[in-house]
Parts: C-alpha cells; structure tokens; sequence
C-alpha cells in the first residue's frame, strides 16, 4: 500500500512538473516578449488568392519579419520620410510608453489613433497612416503598445492591459488638438481586438467611431485555437496553466481579456472587417463579435483576404467603405 502511495505520489509530482514546465513553454512562446520565430512561413499567414502581387508581398513580408499582419510593414518607409512627433507617457503601472504623432498637413481636429497588430510596432501602420493623412487629412496618432517596438515592457498584453494605455493616450491626443477633437480607432489583428476591448470603456465624447480589422474575439479564445491548429493539443490543462502563470507575470487571465463581453457595453459606433479566407483568426470569429455588439455597426468581409490581407486585396473597397462609415460619424 505504501509502495503504491508513493508510486502514486512520485507520478503527480512529474505530472505536476510537466504542466508548469509546458506553460512556461506556452508563456515564452506566446506571452513573453522575444522573437517569435513560429510566425515565421506560417502557411495561415500567406494569402491565396488570385491576387499574385499581393501574394508576393505577403511572403517577402514574412520572410523578413516575424508578424502575423504583412500589410503593416508596406508603409514603414512613408512615415519615416514625414515629419512626426515622439510622444511618451508613463503606464499605469509604471512602464515608459512611446508613440509617434504626425500631424495632418491643413489645421484639422480629426485624429486617427492607430492599434498594430502582434509583434508589430507604430510605425509599422504606415499603409493605414497614409491613408488617413492624405486621403482624408487626419492628425495620425501610432503607438507603440506595450511589449512593442520602443515602449517598455517584458510580456504582450494581447489588448487587454493595452486598452488602459490607450485612454491615456486618447487623453493626450484631446490636450493638443482640443477639446473639440474628433477621435477615430482603428487597429488590426491584435489592434482590432485591442480597439474592441477599449471600446467596452468609459470613453470621452470626443471618441467618435472605431474600425476593427481582423481581430480576435477573446485571448482565450484565440489561443486556444492555436494550440489546437499547430500543436494539436486539448485546451486542458495547458491553456487554464498558462492564463494562471500570465496572470502572475502580466496580471491578467485570459478568459477576461474578452473583446466579445467588451462589445457588450460598447456605444460607438463599429466598422468590422475580415478576410473570408482569414485562417489565423478564423472568419467565423468576427460573425460573433458582430452579434455581440449593440451599437450602430457595419460590416465588410474582403473575398479572397486571408489574415491582415484585406487592405492589400482590396484596396478600393476597404477605403470607400471606411471613409463612407465615417462619413457618417465623425463628420464636421
């Protein structure tokens, strides 16, 4: 009997040391701040379409950096030749946050604040800053979000501690175009999640709309389906191991990091768009995140985009749909 105990006993300890060794492999992997070399020639990152030219922009994009968003990098080299401001603020808990504002070419109170997708960095949405600034003469606000780019901070918050970050940053942006300002949202990937998860938040008036673009319904949500897709694991008890470990080195789990129950107590207004051939944050999430939100809200799915393509796939449609929407809310 003893034997047997002790047996039993020495089985939960290796089994017990397994769990925290695999989610501390889970949290360096996805959580940690480092080089996510597992982006790199993900074959749900490489669009399929008839689009050649897209195509080879995705896969040069991925073959020299490590993101899952391919259409950021197309405009580092415009913003590098504006001129721009560096902005800085100290987070909430402490961490030195760093954005770039570039301020549109005619006197304007319109300011859009943009939200990069995973891994990625401020300056990485010059194609969206372009757009913004030339196209409709906007005051464009980059952030470097936490984790990211210049801004400090050893983990990827994934939205959810970003979203804090964001208010400040929104408080900023009113302090130096003023208190008529009108301030647009839009991110991608992990912006458009981040974007979705402020908007459950307090908000000044002076936010007027957001555009969400391929992002993810919840953390949870979205890592679970990876662990699925490329490592064909169960969720248990891997996913609720590394969302307790997150919650002890970031502070936050990842069931709460929900852009879904944060739509739920959204009032802006909401442009949601995805590629139809998004598998990397499969299609079908942003059909439920559509549902879920209770504001006015429009939609466009891009045929043939797969993740972050949408931009690069259809460049026309994106930006008659989105200077459309906001046509009607963030007018004057």
């Amino acid at each position: 009997m003893k034997i047997a105990m002790l047996v039993l006993g020495s089985l939960i300890v290796l089994l017990l040391g397994a769990l925290v060794a695999a989610s501390y492999y889970f949290y360096n992997l996805a959580i940690k701040r480092n080089n996510k070399e597992f982006l790199s020639n993900n074959e749900d990152l490489v669009q399929i379409s008839d689009n050649k030219k897209a195509n080879e922009q995705a896969a040069a994009t991925l073959t020299e950096v490590a993101q899952p968003t391919p259409v950021e990098a197309v405009g580092v080299e415009w913003i590098e030749d504006q001129s721009y401001d560096t902005w800085t603020l100290t987070s909430d808990d402490g961490l030195a946050l760093v954005s770039y504002f570039l301020p549109a070419k005619a006197s304007t109170n319109k300011t859009v604040i943009l939200a990069h997708g995973y891994t990625s960095k401020g300056k990485d949405m010059g194609s969206f800053a372009k757009f913004y600034h030339e196209r409709l003469g906007y005051n464009v606000l980059m952030p470097d979000d936490r984790g990211h780019g210049s801004s400090e901070g050893d983990y990827i918050g994934f939205g959810w501690p970003d979203r804090k970050d964001y208010l400040q940053w929104i408080g900023q942006v009113i302090k130096v175009v003023g208190d008529s300002a009108q301030i647009v949202l839009h991110g991608i990937s992990m912006g458009g999640a981040t974007v979705m998860m402020i908007s459950g938040e307090q908000l000044p008036r002076q936010v007027k709309a957001v555009v969400e673009d391929c992002g993810y319904t919840s953390v949870h949500d979205q890592l679970l389906y990876q662990l699925k897709r490329m490592y064909k694991l169960p969720a248990f008890p891997i996913l609720p191991a590394t969302s307790l470990l997150t919650k002890l080195k970031a502070g936050y789990h990842f069931n709460e990091a929900s852009a879904l129950k944060q739509l739920e107590k959204n009032k802006l207004p909401m442009l949601f768009i995805h590629g139809s051939d998004d598998l990397f944050v499969p299609t079908e999430m942003v059909w439920r995140l559509y549902e879920a939100c209770r504001s006015d809200k429009e939609m466009l799915i891009v045929e043939g985009a797969g993740h972050g393509m949408a931009y690069l796939i259809d460049k026309a449609a994106y930006e008659k749909k989105v200077i459309d929407f906001l046509g009607r809310y963030a007018a004057g």
